[in-house]
């Protein structure tokens, strides 16, 4: 298809050379022709203009022609342009005229814009426009056109047809010539657009691949600068690629600065790193060496991941398989105990009856009869662990129901001097058990308040957020300014029967993670010794 670009250009080019041709020969040189000036300066004059007027329609007509009005335009130039060279032979000259070279122009104008074929048929009619006007003047039939035949004559015909044969040769030639630069330059164009298309498609893949893939992937050049950040590791790390470009992979990523020595070799690992929204992240990252065409190391790609959620999961799922086995085998044994214990309880209340037993009895039977009573209590705690009742899940309004719960322990004696600071917004609901959402809240404010020794404050706060895979739920965090725990005890603090506290049962945390995990939720616990604890619990909105 012939490019209207081109075209546009190669009737401009006319313009300019018929132009220059104007100036040079009509105003200096045009007396010096054959043919009278007067009448040569006329024809030029009017075939000036003529070729103005078809060079200016020509471009009118280009801007909106369709492919085959563009081709049908473009053979009318190459025509043009024959018959102007023509008659500015007819003009200045016949024979004589220098300006039979033009026609090469025509020859390499057709090889460009057309084919080498039509460069061929270019050729060929520059032969015969020329051979006629030798010969036609050479037998005196330009004579009507002001053309005498002596100049021909006097040359000899033999002169004339090596003069014919020359430029047959050469206008032959130049076909060939040009045809074949032209016919390269338009496989080398064609490959190279093929190339550009190529390579536009595959770095629109090669975006799309990197910045829709769900894992952190950065490249870094042979001094440990990063080029290529894609939108997953910036939400990990928080920084944009317009800031990331060009620093350093450890000043981005500090956790990887330790594995410095072997960045640029093919290896992976764990690091920690401090979330945009100041959470730490377990990433694990893979890298490989980046080699340049000589095989030489350029740079190395890394492919991160955020293992945060998987090993917390992991470790919720084994904790929970662990509880529940625990739970299983003791509901077991508590069963096994709690029918002789009641047995005995009986047995005791019908001897303490017998009119027989002195006062030193009847304080060792109460004595048997508090603690039967006691381990009997527990027992039922645990076996309400170990199977708790399945949760009627409705929608609760939370900050009703701490309000409730404060009021209650207002004026329990184990909240005396500790102030609890009520900030749950007054319309956060949750899907949770009316009665277990009691038992879960008022467990852990009683701990809270038994960890704080003298005076102190718990505050409770709440927002909806949105949890793992879009879902909806409600984060509520109870903070209490008490003794707090060490790491060890943090990570025993949900087994049964666990307890730092004097005289506890260990099994108040163990029933309020076995409830908020029934209910679908789930809790963590963070906190330091002399720095108070902070449980944090995601329920379901």
């Amino acid at each position: 298809m012939i490019e209207k670009k081109k075209v546009f250009w190669f009737i401009l080019l006319r313009l300019l050379v018929v132009t220059v041709f104007m100036v040079t020969t009509v105003y200096l040189d045009v007396h010096t022709y054959d043919v009278s000036g007067e009448v040569a300066g006329r024809v030029l004059v009017r075939l000036i203009g003529a070729t103005y007027l078809f060079s200016l329609l020509s471009l009118a007509v280009l801007r909106t022609a369709p492919p085959r009005t563009t081709r049908t335009l473009t053979y009318l130039q190459i025509v043009w342009d024959l018959i102007l060279v023509t008659v500015l032979i007819l003009v200045s000259g016949g024979v004589t005229s220098h300006y039979a070279f033009l026609y090469f122009l025509s020859i390499i104008s057709a090889s460009a814009l057309l084919a080498r074929s039509q460069a061929y048929y270019t050729a060929s009619l520059c032969v015969i426009l020329y051979g006629a006007i030798l010969d036609f003047q050479y037998y005196g039939r330009l004579v009507p056109l002001g053309l005498s035949p002596y100049p021909a004559q006097q040359w000899g015909a033999e002169y004339l047809f090596y003069l014919i044969f020359l430029h047959c040769a050469s206008f032959f030639l130049t076909a060939f010539l040009a045809g074949h630069l032209a016919e390269r330059a338009r496989v080398s164009e064609s490959a190279l657009k093929e190339k550009a298309i190529d390579y536009e498609e595959l770095e629109r893949l090669n975006s799309c691949i990197v910045s829709t893939i769900d894992s952190g992937l950065l490249t870094i050049n042979a001094s440990g600068r990063i080029r290529v950040f894609n939108r997953y590791a910036e939400v990990l790390t928080g920084t944009s690629q317009q800031d990331a470009y060009d620093r350093p992979l450890a000043e981005v990523l500090p956790g990887l600065a330790k594995f410095e020595p072997n960045l640029f070799e093919s290896g992976q690992g764990e690091f920690s790193h401090t979330g945009p929204d100041e959470h730490e992240l377990l990433l694990s990252f893979k890298s490989v060496p980046l080699l340049d065409k000589e095989g030489a190391t350029a740079g190395a790609i890394f492919d991160l991941h955020d293992l945060t959620e998987i090993k917390r999961m992991a470790a919720e799922l084994k904790r929970a398989d662990r509880l529940a086995a625990v739970g299983e085998l003791s509901a077991r044994m508590a069963h096994e105990i709690r029918n002789p214990l009641a047995a005995i309880s009986g047995s005791v209340q019908l001897v303490a009856l017998r009119p027989w037993v002195d006062e030193k009895d009847e304080r060792l039977f109460s004595i048997i009869l508090r603690e039967t009573d006691r381990l009997d209590g527990l027992l039922r705690d645990f076996l309400f662990y170990a199977k708790p009742n399945q949760p009627t899940k409705v929608p609760l309004n939370l900050h009703r129901v701490i309000s409730d719960l404060c009021a209650l322990l207002a004026t329990d004696p184990r909240l005396e001097g500790v102030e609890i600071v009520h900030e749950i917004p007054a319309d956060l609901v949750v899907q949770f058990d009316k009665d277990q959402c009691t038992q879960v809240f008022w467990n852990l404010l009683v701990n809270a308040a038994e960890a704080i020794t003298g005076g102190g404050s718990i505050s409770i706060e709440g927002a909806a957020v949105l949890g793992h895979g879009g879902r909806g739920e409600v984060r509520i965090s109870i903070r209490d300014n008490g003794s707090g725990m060490s790491p060890e005890d943090v990570k025993r603090v949900f087994e049964p029967f666990f307890t730092t506290k004097k005289g506890g049962t260990g099994l108040g945390l163990a029933t309020v993670y076995r409830i908020v995990e029934t209910n679908g939720g789930r809790m963590s616990i963070n906190s330091s010794l002399g720095q108070g604890t902070t449980v944090v619990l995601h329920l379901p909105a």
